[in-house]
């Protein structure tokens, strides 16, 4: 990327090849903040004194809803989002924010179905509640695929990041991959989730401010708002009447409202990142409080977002840079984008890489203190009785210090697959998080589920989803198929110069329409493979949720009132269930019963508290 052009300009320019002093400078600059909120908050007397094992994990279960919120917003919003949603929304039109409906209803689903149940239990880790409902083996096959699930994802957003500084900048990929991760590694040894919380808060600050400035300073090179969205309706990207049922048809209304709400609910329904910020919260009511802003925030950032892949179409709707040679891949067509429109205003690439990098500390942080808070509730804590809180303290530092060298490992490895990051994330969490999200269905919501049914639902899920992801990436489908829309390269004179006229740019021409995809059956499997990714979880939750119930049925359901209260959505309204189980099954409170107060007399005093709510 040596050459540019303005989309308004009818002049060539270069384009800057990399950062200025200026541009590392704002970097800098965010990092420091970011790490200096978080410094504050693990460093603080107050805090310093109080800390305990359950305080690292869960942030003493005091938070307010607002910070606890953006912070949800942010933990899945990393490079990942600064990276794959302008790419998406310029590949395939602003239908992309049919994204935030699904979310909007996940959120919903979360807030009143999943948040009352976890809320109300005190536990720390998710897991937990697998083994009160299913037993250990299922308590240790949860955390399993937790772990394997976390892992992966964190690699492609420590990945993300690194690909951001080896094409803006011409830093080597590698040192920039282990850099990303050794920071993030370091911030989270050193922060608990307090510190987490406070310091996504200035992030997502950070991540709204890039996009903002680039959706202004690329509109400004179009001529105007009107001209971004003439261009755009010409050039077929303001799609919102695709209601195609085809499924494999990469983003339509339902591969989003159906696919991508079992996804996001895998995300933040089940997740034990998640769910450590909703227990974090001073109660019940501020968590479902925290999910509503954390809602606002998706429909801020996911909209700036596409917003961008929409200015970025209308700027290179004659020229596109994949096309001519100017970048190598998809998920590139931000960096390069950045390095055009700002070429003549230093810093602000270094917001962009701020915004992209501050995110992913957040995401990191939040992921490598969930494996610990996993690994030490679900597996070494009945090993651990009689250890100190200062010694438990230490040991989950060292596995914070473990799991973030282990994703450094998993990022390496991700660079190597053929996947654009938002894909490689959602995929993921699909094909690991998808049969998970069903047992815990199961569970909560299917009185009749028993052991049985939950282990042969989960082995017959995860097969089909690993299949679907292995097929689909030996077999990936054609653009037509997904549903890709045209893009020109007729006026690029060359690899390395766009020369894009005001009178060029007045209407969009020479784009062919899309090609309806081929007709089921003609690919045999392959037709199989060629399904969204966004339903590859939606499809194994509910194999998993269709096979454990019949499983279930035949093997002999379990009856109800053998289930202990407080683990059943419909007993919720039983206000003395969650104090009935916590007093029935003390394996479920945290390492340190204190922080939820039971504590010799402060223990009663607490559950006739909890059962008064």
């Amino acid at each position: 990327m040596e050459t540019g052009a303005s989309g308004s300009g009818g002049v060539e320019v270069a384009a800057r090849s990399g950062f200025v002093v200026a541009d590392y400078a704002v970097f800098a600059a965010m990092l420091a903040v970011s790490l200096s909120v978080g410094l504050y908050q693990a460093l603080k007397k107050t805090d310093r004194h109080a800390k305990d094992a359950d305080d690292f994990f869960t942030g003493g279960r005091n938070m307010p809803a607002v910070p606890v919120g953006l912070s949800l917003c942010a933990s899945f919003m990393s490079a990942v989002q600064v990276l794959g949603v302008p790419s998406e929304a310029y590949q395939y039109g602003l239908k992309f924010l049919y994204m935030c409906m699904g979310q909007s209803l996940n959120s919903l689903v979360t807030a009143l179905l999943f948040v009352p149940v976890f809320y109300r239990l005190k536990i720390t880790s998710t897991n937990q509640y697998l083994r009160l409902r299913f037993g250990r083996g299922m308590q240790l096959l949860g955390s399993l695929q937790f772990l394997v699930a976390t892992l992966l994802y964190t690699g492609i957003v420590i990945y993300a990041p690194a690909l951001i500084l080896n094409q803006a900048t011409g830093l080597n990929m590698w040192a920039s991959l282990f850099s990303t991760g050794l920071i993030c590694t370091f911030y989270t040894t050193i922060g608990g989730m307090k510190a987490v919380i406070w310091t996504d808060v200035f992030q997502i600050l950070v991540m709204l401010s890039g996009f903002i400035a680039i959706c202004i300073q690329g509109t400004v090179e179009v001529g105007g708002p009107a001209r971004v969205f003439e261009i755009a309706y010409n050039g077929s990207r303001l799609n919102f009447n695709d209601f195609d049922v085809d499924p494999r048809r990469r983003y339509t209304f339902w591969s989003f409202m159906v696919g991508g709400t079992l996804v996001w609910l895998s995300m933040y329904g089940v997740n034990q990142a998640q769910v450590q910020r909703y227990i974090s919260c001073r109660s019940e009511r501020q968590a479902q409080c925290a999910l509503l802003v954390n809602q606002l925030g998706l429909w801020m950032v996911v909209g700036s977002a596409a917003l961008c892949g929409i200015v970025m179409f209308a700027l290179y709707s004659h020229c596109d840079p994949l096309k001519a040679g100017h970048i190598s891949a998809p998920d590139q067509y931000m960096p390069y984008l950045v390095l055009d429109i700002f070429r003549n205003l230093p810093g602000f690439p270094g917001l962009f890489l701020a915004c992209a990098y501050s995110g992913t500390l957040s995401t990191v942080s939040t992921s490598i203190n969930a494996m610990a808070a996993v690994t030490m509730e679900d597996l070494l804590k009945g090993h651990l009785a009689n250890t100190s809180q200062k010694r438990l303290i230490l040991i989950s530092k060292a596995l914070s210090l473990v799991y973030g060298l282990a994703c450094i490992t998993v990022a390496a490895l991700s660079s190597l697959l053929d996947w654009g990051v938002l894909q490689g994330s959602f995929t993921v969490m699909g094909v690991v998080s998808g049969p998970l999200l069903g047992a815990f269905i199961l569970g909560m919501f299917i009185p009749a589920a028993n052991n049985h049914g939950v282990y042969a639902g989960m082995a017959v899920g995860f097969c089909l989803s690993v299949w679907l992801a292995i097929g689909s990436t030996l077999y990936p489908p054609t653009r037509e198929m997904m549903g890709v829309l045209p893009a020109s390269a007729d006026l690029c004179l060359s690899p390395n110069m766009t020369d894009i006229t005001s009178d060029q740019t007045k209407g969009v021409h020479d784009i062919t329409p899309l090609l309806h995809p081929e007709p089921y059956g003609a690919g045999g499997v392959k037709d199989f493979y060629a399904m969204s990714y966004l339903y590859f979880g939606a499809l194994a939750t509910t194999v998993v949720v269709l096979v454990g119930v019949v499983v279930s049925c035949i093997t002999g359901p379990t009856k109800r009132n053998s289930i202990s209260p407080g683990l059943l959505f419909w007993d919720l309204g039983n206000k003395n269930a969650e104090a009935k189980l916590m007093l029935q099954t003390p394996q479920i409170v945290p390492l340190n019963p204190a922080a939820v107060g039971v504590n010799g007399d402060e223990g009663e005093e607490a559950f006739t508290k909890l059962s008064s709510e």
